[in-house]
């Protein structure tokens, strides 16, 4: 079950008039419980056991934590909640990519073995919960953060509108949200239905439409001209954006109808001026838990710059891995850890005004794109002949893409400037000061064109791959 299909307006229906309808905090708590293990398992009812499992050892994991004064076993307890959750992982993403590779490499040093590999099922959402539920021991054992009860914790695992494809929400954020009654009269109703509108419009209208052509560039790189390459980068850029900051303004908005807050997770990435400022504005959740829990636990910034720019690429390989069990996704972090030792050796960093931030946000964007081909090409064969196509612009192929996607390419670049300009000062929704009449025929209005510039296949989020 996604945001995008019917089913989810009548079970979010159901969900949102029970919630306000119940009056104590404990009864809304089990709700959600209840409502976002039904919301999973819609799915695969199977793997909600793993969702389960998860929660329950992080649970008495982090009070063993609380409980034990001695250092050495706290340690102790938070190495099993690691090994725990990155084995859980580690078996369903990333078992067949380690046996293939430790085959491959056998191979090239000429010991050829034939090893088996399993048909594994990726568990939805198994990359963001174990984030969440190892940011949570973590906190505790750094004694940033109270050990939780049992239904609070549950809750915060399977928040079913951040479930499956984030944001990553940190416990320390959500977890008092659960300590104090949710008041409908607190609810600002029309931003949060808004941001649920411009999500979808986002994810359905936009990514989904473009899909189709980007899907068949990709399916045959060598054979389109170096000017379809291009263009289809770029298209990729606008598909994989409108999809998961679509997801992300709809998980947003929807936990905004139900009383809760959940941290931003884009702000206008492609405007960026460097590679450093992108990682600020994208996937936010993401990249400051990458900060927060792997790249300051390396030393972060501490020592001599030698050591930086290792825990800047190991921080930025690993999150690569996060994204996929390939090579490519390797690549592609390992593209973004140098732009970011560079951009750090060279002194720049997210403060640029002026022409020079005229220059260096095409830039910007130019070496994003660049890196998008690495994360979303069939392996390197494709990922090469498109490369070469997008930077020396040389390619065999004949086929080109309609012309008019330069426009829309232009059109919803624009967009993206504007929406950032309007937003820039944090200034009250406008919808606020339009009659409830007024913002209902509106609301009807943006839909019902939304609704009628719909694919007719419907295509998942990209994300929930991860």
């Amino acid at each position: 079950m996604v945001f995008t299909e019917l089913r989810f307006l009548f079970f979010f229906l159901v969900v949102f008039v029970l919630h306000w309808t119940l009056s104590g905090a404990t009864s809304r708590k089990v709700l959600l419980l209840i409502s976002s293990y039904v919301f999973y398992s819609a799915w695969d009812w199977r793997f909600a056991s793993l969702l389960l499992l998860s929660t329950v050892i992080d649970y008495w994991v982090a009070r063993a934590i609380e409980r034990e004064p001695a250092d050495r076993r706290r340690k102790g307890w938070l190495t099993i909640s690691l090994l725990a959750n990155l084995g859980i992982l580690g078996f369903f993403k990333y078992f067949n990519f380690f046996v293939q590779s430790g085959a491959g490499f056998l191979g090239w040093l000429g010991l050829p073995v034939d090893v088996p590999t399993l048909s594994i099922v990726l568990p939805l959402g198994i990359s963001f919960y174990t984030f969440q539920t190892m940011s949570y021991t973590l906190d505790v054992y750094r004694r940033k953060l109270r050990a939780a009860g049992p239904l609070d914790f549950a809750v915060f695992v399977a928040f079913f509108p951040q479930l499956v494809a984030g944001p990553i929400v940190r416990a320390s954020d959500f977890l008092p949200q659960l300590t104090t009654l949710r008041r409908w009269a607190d609810v600002v109703v029309r931003p949060a239905l808004t941001l649920f509108l411009i999500g979808y419009i986002k994810k359905a209208c936009v990514a989904d439409n473009i899909a189709p052509i980007v899907d068949t560039y990709f399916a045959a790189p060598a054979t389109f001209t170096a000017s379809a390459a291009v263009l289809a980068v770029m298209l990729y850029a606008v598909q994989i954006y409108c999809d998961f900051s679509g997801y992300s303004d709809m998980a947003i908005g929807t936990a905004r109808l139900l009383g809760y807050d959940l941290c931003r997770n884009f702000d206008a990435p492609y405007l960026s001026a460097s590679v450093t400022e992108f990682w600020r504005r994208w996937h936010i959740s993401l990249s400051t838990w990458l900060r927060d829990y792997l790249y300051i636990t390396l030393g972060g910034n501490r020592g001599p710059a030698w050591m930086t720019y290792r825990n800047l690429m190991l921080t930025m390989l690993l999150g690569g891995l996060w994204h996929g069990a390939a090579w490519t996704f390797v690549v592609w972090g390992a593209l973004h850890g140098l732009a970011l030792a560079a951009e750090r050796a060279l002194g720049i960093g997210v403060a640029a005004h002026g022409w020079r931030r005229l220059v260096r946000v095409p830039l910007t964007f130019w070496w994003v794109c660049v890196t998008w081909i690495f994360f979303r090409a069939d392996g390197f064969p494709a990922a090469m002949i498109t490369l070469k196509s997008f930077v020396l612009w040389d390619s065999p192929g004949t086929r080109s893409l309609p012309p008019f996607l330069y426009g829309v390419v232009a059109a919803l670049a624009a967009v993206h400037v504007l929406t950032r300009l309007l937003h820039r000062d944090e200034r009250p929704d406008a919808t606020t000061r339009l009659p409830a009449w007024g913002y209902a025929v509106a609301y009807g209005a943006a839909f019902a064109l939304a609704t009628a510039a719909l694919p007719l296949q419907y295509r998942p989020f990209i994300y929930f791959q991860f």
